[in-house]
């Protein structure tokens, strides 16, 4: 078939290039335009374009996908399927009615459990074992078209958002490349999804990271998972900022104060919370560079009760 792929980042890029690989035709790639990345702001393109840069493959970004002019030009690609992957962008009923076989999007979830724009990270944080890929026809709601095909893949206790991030990416492509299969030969079973199921994985910003050691170790040890690498987890120390990369959980119970150190053993740092003390591991002071615990604390002593979590304000 003749595809016209919509995505935007690596996730995307990884599924474009399944695609490219197989026996199906990709006419044309749809992406976000390139924005201003780093210190100097200099504009990047999405990794979907660097792909389709690779490939010879033309490239479309327009800044409102809805207009009449955006959408003339996706009729032009005279496509047979619309194949759709971390877009960002929501399509209107007319652009998923333009292709013969509509539009599929491939979802980093087990649809209908975690709609929306951060599946990955909160599968993590909430504490599943299982995610997936599932693979639906489009239709006019947020996630909530039938869905055509899933795979499960296992969530591990080690897991960040960034190495689900890459399983979910290596899985994705080819379960998209085995739908278009099935869709080109008459072979599919949609099944319409149980709303009464739905949840909702809202979009991340920088304000969920801040760490509340009033919470059970467990939740918080999962937020450092799910929320690593971006937008990353934090707390204080005497006024700076300082970034938690890695936790463990111990089996130490809390002896003091949420925040507060539980101890400090050959190099190994214990900090209190609810219910029992977490282990930290790589942390990141401002101004400093990411290590671990050990190497931090050969300049920086830390001592049973000092607390954290403490923001200097007002220059005080």
């Amino acid at each position: 078939m003749k595809v016209l792929f919509m995505g935007t980042p690596e996730i995307a890029a990884t599924i474009l290039e399944a695609i490219i690989n197989s026996k199906h035709e990709v006419v044309g790639v749809v992406t976000q335009e390139d924005k201003p990345k780093g210190r100097g702001k200099v504009l990047a393109a999405p990794p979907v374009k660097e792909v389709a840069i690779k490939y010879g493959i033309e490239v479309f970004q327009p800044h409102i996908i809805k207009e009449p002019g955006a959408i003339e030009r996706l009729r032009k690609f005279d496509a047979d399927i619309f194949v759709v992957a971390a877009y960002g962008k929501i399509l209107s009923k007319e652009i998923l009615d333009i292709p013969k076989y509509g539009c599929i999007n491939a979802h980093a979830s087990l649809l209908p459990k975690y709609r929306g724009a951060a599946p990955i990270q909160w599968s993590i944080i909430d504490g599943e074992k299982v995610t997936g890929i599932t693979i639906m026809q489009m239709d006019e709601g947020l996630d909530t078209g039938d869905m055509l095909f899933t795979k499960e893949v296992e969530i591990s206790d080690e897991d960040t958002a960034d190495t689900l991030y890459d399983k979910l990416s290596i899985n994705g492509g080819g379960i998209t490349v085995e739908a278009l299969d099935k869709i080109e030969a008459g072979d599919v079973n949609p099944v319409k999804q149980d709303g009464t199921k739905a949840t909702y994985a809202k979009m991340l910003d920088k304000s969920l990271g801040k760490l509340d050691f009033n919470k059970p170790a467990v939740e918080i040890e999962r937020l450092v998972r799910g929320l690593n690498s971006w937008p990353g987890t934090y707390t204080y120390l005497n006024g700076k900022t300082l970034k938690i990369w890695k936790t463990k959980l111990s089996d130490y119970k809390a002896n003091g104060e949420a925040g507060t150190v539980h101890s400090v053993e050959n190099g190994r740092l214990f900090v209190n919370t609810q219910d029992e003390a977490l282990e930290i591991l790589e942390i990141q002071l401002e101004g400093k560079k990411r290590m671990d615990v050990k190497s931090f604390m050969l300049g920086y002593k830390l001592e049973e009760g000092e607390k954290l979590g403490q923001e200097v304000t007002n220059g005080r």
